[in-house]
């Protein structure tokens, strides 16, 4: 990829050094090899993985620039997770932990966080089977996983304990906020993203029970 790629990641996921690039690019062509093999994502977004899924997912390092302690729930093929790994190279002392029960998935979970060296954890469990393993929990981030209220459910042992969600959502979200409302009551800024003209990112805090 060009230089003008390397500017815009700089621009959606702010600060980023050439050698995070270099590795993120390292990185999508592993994914695709991997995409041959197993189901990561849906086929039809391969041709435009780049902007789908690693930029779509490197915009929540701007959305919070510090935090250094995340989780990111159902990784899957590693978006936003394994992208945030990279990102977070760049924070001394940050980490991540990527939740995945499926098992083929979370072999090639592990497979790209031991050939980059990323401050990852692998956890190849039902979420709920995690809450005792993960703690101090700053950002909690989940793409493509489930619908809002279910999502805030599965992470509710972090978000009441002081973290934040960071959550991507398509096109029917207002609906999705409007069902989980029925049982939950939280601070809420909607992202605009900066990929997707029809996708946000939920930025929840301060989750409590109706």
């Amino acid at each position: 990829m060009t230089s003008e790629a390397f500017e815009v990641l700089q621009r959606v996921a702010g600060p980023v050094s050439r050698e995070t690039f270099e590795r993120l690019l390292s990185f999508e062509a592993q994914f695709r090899r991997w995409a041959q093999r197993i189901n990561l994502v849906a086929p039809s977004t391969l041709d435009d993985a780049w902007n789908r899924h690693v930029l779509d997912s490197a915009q929540l390092a701007r959305l919070d620039s510090e935090a250094k302690n995340w989780v990111d729930l159902g990784s899957g093929g590693g978006f936003p997770g394994l992208v945030m790994g990279f990102l977070l190279m760049e924070r001394k002392g940050a980490n991540i932990d990527l939740v995945e029960s499926n098992r083929k998935k979370t072999s090639f979970l592990q497979a790209i966080v031991g050939e980059f060296g990323l401050p990852a954890r692998i956890h190849a469990k039902r979420i709920e089977d995690t809450y005792d393993k993960i703690r101090d929990v700053e950002v909690v981030t989940a793409r493509a996983l489930a619908p809002l209220g279910v999502l805030l459910g599965l992470a509710e042992p972090w978000l009441t304990s002081g973290a934040k969600a960071l959550f991507h959502k398509g096109r029917d979200y207002r609906s999705e906020i409007e069902e989980s409302a029925k049982l939950w009551v939280f601070d809420l800024i909607e992202h605009q993203s900066v990929v997707d003209p029809q996708s946000v990112v939920l930025e929840i805090r301060n989750l409590r029970r109706v």
